[in-house]
Formats: C-alpha cells, sequence, structure tokens
C-alpha cells in the first residue's frame, strides 16, 4: 500500500474497515449510557441469557473480512461439517479471491463481494446467511452485528464486541429484539489450560472463589511496519485512546470461571489507571519501515501498561492489565484465587491444598501435568488433538469455531452469551473514563437488566 498523507485517515479506515467510522469513533470514550435500573426491555423483545435457537441442519456462513484474522476463520469454517459456504466480503479483491480459493478446497462456492466498503450490505441481502463471521477493524464490529442480526442472521463478532457503551447497548438491544444471537469470539475461552481451569473450579477444587488475574501482555510495536494488516489501523486506537483497549483474551476466561453474569454473581464497579505512554512514539521515531510516516507524528495518548481492579457484586477482585508496546514475553496471567489455592498459567503452575505436596512451593511441569490428567475438561478430551492439528493459536480458534456450529446445529445455547460479550467489552470505555477522571471508579451496566441472577451457569460441556 501506498504512504498515507494527513488528509487520507477516512480513506485509510474505508479500506481496512468497511464502515469508515473515523476518528470521531475514537475519541468518545464511553458514548451514550443506560442505568439499567432504569431501563426496562420491551415487550416484544426476549431475554437472551440462555436462548436456544432452532435447529440447523446445514448452517449457511458468511464472513466479512478476511484479511489476517478472517482468513484463518474461513478456511478452519470451511472443513467443518454441516457449514455451507455462501458468501465473503472484503474492501480488498485480492484477500476475497484467496479466502475463495480456500473454502473451495471443501467443495463450497461462495459469492464473493469485494471493491466497495458496503459490499458486505449487498452479501446480506443477497445470500440470506444463517450466521455471519465479522472480523474486521474495531468500529465496524457493530454496525455489521447489527446488520446481520436485522437481516435474520446469528452475528459472531470478533474481540472486543464493540468501543462504545452504546454500540453495545446497541447490539444488546438488536439480539433481543430479533431472536438473534450475537457472540463475542473469544478464543481463549476454548484454550486447553483455560478448559481445564474451568473444570478444576467446577469440580470444587479451589472452594469458594475470591481473586482473578488477567491480563493481554503482547509486544506487537512491530505491527506498525506490516503495511495493511492489523497495526495499521489499531496504531490510530492507541494514539487516540488511554485505557484497556483489549480485555477480553484474559479477562474472558476468569468471568467464566467466577460465573459473571450468569446467576452466581456479576461485575459491580471498576477502577483503572494507565502508565505513560512512552514505547510506540519512541518505536515509531526510530523504525525505518513504518507502514505510513504519519505514524512518527502521531501524539500517543494510550500508556504503554495499563493496570485496572474490578470490583464484583459479591466482594470479589479481578485484576485486569494490558500492555501490547513494551518488549517482554507473552502473557494472559490467567490466574483464578479460592480458599483453598490458586490455579494459575504463563507458566501453568497451580498450589491447592490436599492436592499439591507443598502449598509453599508451586507444582509445576511433570507435576502439573500429572494433576492436569486428572481434571483435563471433556470438550478438549473430545475434541484437543482434533483441534491441534487444526490449528489456530493452538487449536482454540477451530474448536471455538467447532462449537459455535455444533450448538447452531444441535439446538443448545451458545457457551457465551451476548450479555457477556457486552460486559467483557465494557472494560474498554469505562477504563478510558476511569483514567481520564484519575481512576474513579466505574459502575459497569447491566446490560441483562437483573436478569443474569436466573441465568444458569456454563455447564461443563462434554
Amino acid at each position: 500500500m501506498s504512504d498515507m498523507n494527513s488528509n487520507s485517515r477516512r480513506g485509510f479506515l474505508q479500506l481496512f474497515g468497511g464502515v469508515g467510522a473515523g476518528l470521531a469513533s475514537l475519541s468518545s470514550f464511553a458514548g451514550t449510557s443506560k442505568k439499567s435500573a432504569d431501563v426496562r426491555r420491551p415487550a416484544k423483545a426476549m431475554y437472551m441469557g440462555d436462548f436456544v435457537a432452532p435447529k440447523l441442519d446445514q448452517v449457511k456462513v458468511a464472513i466479512i473480512g478476511v484479511g489476517a484474522r478472517g482468513s484463518g476463520h474461513a478456511a478452519q469454517l470451511a472443513g467443518i461439517e454441516g457449514v455451507q459456504f455462501v458468501g465473503i466480503a472484503d474492501v480488498v479483491e485480492v484477500r476475497a479471491k484467496k479466502a475463495e480459493a480456500a473454502v473451495g478446497k471443501f467443495g463450497h462456492t461462495p459469492k464473493v463481494y469485494t471493491g466497495d466498503v458496503n459490499a458486505w450490505r449487498a452479501m446480506l441481502s443477497e445470500t440470506r446467511p444463517d450466521a455471519v463471521f465479522i472480523a474486521t477493524p474495531w468500529d465496524t464490529h457493530a454496525a455489521m452485528a447489527i446488520a446481520a442480526m436485522k437481516a435474520g442472521a446469528h452475528a459472531f463478532v470478533e474481540v472486543p464486541m464493540a468501543t462504545t457503551l452504546k454500540d453495545l447497548w446497541d447490539i444488546v438491544d438488536t439480539s433481543e429484539a430479533t431472536g438473534r444471537h450475537c457472540m463475542m469470539m473469544e478464543n481463549v475461552n476454548y484454550g486447553r489450560e483455560e478448559l481445564l481451569y474451568l473444570n478444576m473450579v467446577r469440580k470444587g477444587v479451589l472452594g469458594e472463589l475470591l481473586h482473578g488475574e488477567a491480563a493481554y501482555i503482547h509486544a506487537l510495536r512491530f505491527q506498525m511496519e506490516n503495511g495493511d494488516s492489523t497495526g495499521s489501523w489499531r496504531t490510530f486506537e492507541y494514539a487516540k485512546r488511554n485505557g484497556n483497549l483489549y480485555p477480553t483474551h484474559g479477562l474472558g476466561p476468569v468471568a467464566q470461571y467466577m460465573n459473571l453474569a450468569r446467576g452466581e454473581d456479576t461485575f459491580a464497579r471498576i477502577a483503572s489507571f494507565s502508565s505513560p505512554a512512552k514505547g510506540r512514539a519512541a518505536y515509531a521515531q526510530k523504525s525505518t519501515k513504518l507502514t505510513s510516516p504519519q505514524f512518527k507524528e502521531l501524539d500517543f495518548k494510550g500508556g504503554d501498561q495499563n493496570t485496572s481492579i474490578i470490583k464484583t457484586n459479591l466482594g470479589r477482585t479481578i485484576m485486569v492489565q494490558w500492555d501490547e508496546t513494551t518488549p517482554r514475553p507473552y502473557s494472559r496471567h490467567n490466574l483464578i484465587m479460592g480458599v483453598n489455592g490458586v490455579l494459575a498459567g504463563f507458566p501453568n503452575r497451580l498450589s491447592v491444598e490436599g492436592i499439591t505436596h507443598n502449598y509453599h512451593e508451586w507444582a509445576e511441569g511433570k507435576e502439573w501435568e500429572a494433576i492436569a490428567a486428572q481434571y483435563e475438561h471433556p470438550l478438549y478430551l473430545r475434541l484437543g488433538e482434533l483441534s491441534k492439528k487444526m490449528g489456530g493459536h493452538g487449536g482454540m480458534d477451530f474448536l471455538m469455531l467447532y462449537r459455535i456450529i455444533e450448538c447452531l446445529r444441535k439446538g443448545e445455547a451458545l457457551d457465551q452469551n451476548v450479555y457477556e460479550g457486552a460486559l467483557w467489552s465494557a472494560v474498554g470505555p469505562l477504563t478510558e473514563k476511569s483514567v481520564a477522571e484519575d481512576g474513579s471508579s466505574q459502575a459497569f451496566p447491566d446490560f441483562t437488566r437483573g436478569d443474569w441472577k436466573n441465568t444458569k451457569a456454563l455447564g461443563i460441556i462434554a
């Protein structure tokens, strides 16, 4: 791609985003919220917490966005039994054609929509998919998910679900009004360790839960140099917004361990602080391979690391961290603590009274594996080897996609409902507001309107 000048921001987002919302969405960190106590669900709308859609023998699938992330989804979905690929949309024709060839290897003949930033809208109306997978820049997720649901499809959206509270409420309202799923595709919930710890928690190994730690620590400064990749459009997000912009990979599993928004407990408040913003500007100044010289001129507002504390309705705490700048090893933390001990990741280790030989030392390596073998999640036992062969972040991507199609075909509730995606994503705008107010505590909206109290916990799926 050619270099951008200072007037080409809108065209740049249109090229990579499909709808090109521009800087307005980046500068509005909270949007319009609703106070759940004052909001009633419309009479014809339905609560989607335990929603089960009618069974689909064949799932007509369409995808919007087949760049670095969406191309992997397309290739994996195409190989799952019961999928009929009907449409592929991407503004870049080369990407769309490459995805068409990939799914064609499995016998699919999807219609391809490309060139125009609104081509995806034509795909929705002409192909009438049952399920639409959305893998586009963050500020396009809400508009695409809402349009997909209004067109009669279930929407499956990459993380985060949306970037403002208003958009999250609009997604929830549309899901309830249309009776269509909208699931944020949090793939980390399908990792081996995350499934294992969920099973251990459900079996009562830790006793009553007290605290969790979740993070996304991933050195990604180099993405500024990768042409039309993720880093090209995310760079503007990092420059304009200051908070935890990418919380769900770490938070999703911990929230499921704690049954948050599922009968037992829910999110209450969050307080957030960011470090100074130094690393990205320094990297941009010394790099000779930037996608655009404009990156050298950006005044980065987002701190290099954000640290937040969530308090739940029951008084439990969760530390959530985010750092995509600092040169350091990858980590999601993935720690859950109860009265009997701790399960932790990165590296995998645990200390549980009555299970490990000495709770003053971590059980790691072979000892950890021996204990893990006793508690392996049934879903991983069934599909773990297949998922590793199919790939996608060690197999978690395939396992997630397989479960989505399996639930739609069997007529089962999804593993993640629309309210969970909204709550996990709400960390973004809430931390922005907290940081802007020097760490002031922010209340989570109750997207369930109180119905979380009657929502079933996620079971241990066999």
